[in-house]
């Protein structure tokens, strides 16, 4: 099937870059990029996120180190 999609210029440009390193067509780079998303999107466990996320006790002003930021992650 054919269809028409605008991509931005400059993902354009990086895409035929990719097709050339890989000495591949254009359209088989685009292909096996929907395909991947279209395997990415069954194999994706949804979860829904209860805000918030880190709670403070001053909202919006929490202030973290990365550190803190990859310990509070480890517990997710």
């Amino acid at each position: 099937m054919r269809t028409t999609i605008d991509i931005p210029d400059e993902t354009y440009r990086d895409l035929k870059v990719k097709a050339a390193r890989e000495g591949k067509p254009l359209r088989l780079i685009v292909l096996r990029g929907i395909q991947r998303e279209l395997e990415d999107g069954e194999k994706r466990d949804i979860r829904k996120l209860k805000l918030p996320l880190i709670r403070s006790s001053e909202p919006g002003t929490l202030a973290l180190t990365n550190e803190q930021i990859d310990e509070l992650a480890a517990f997710s």
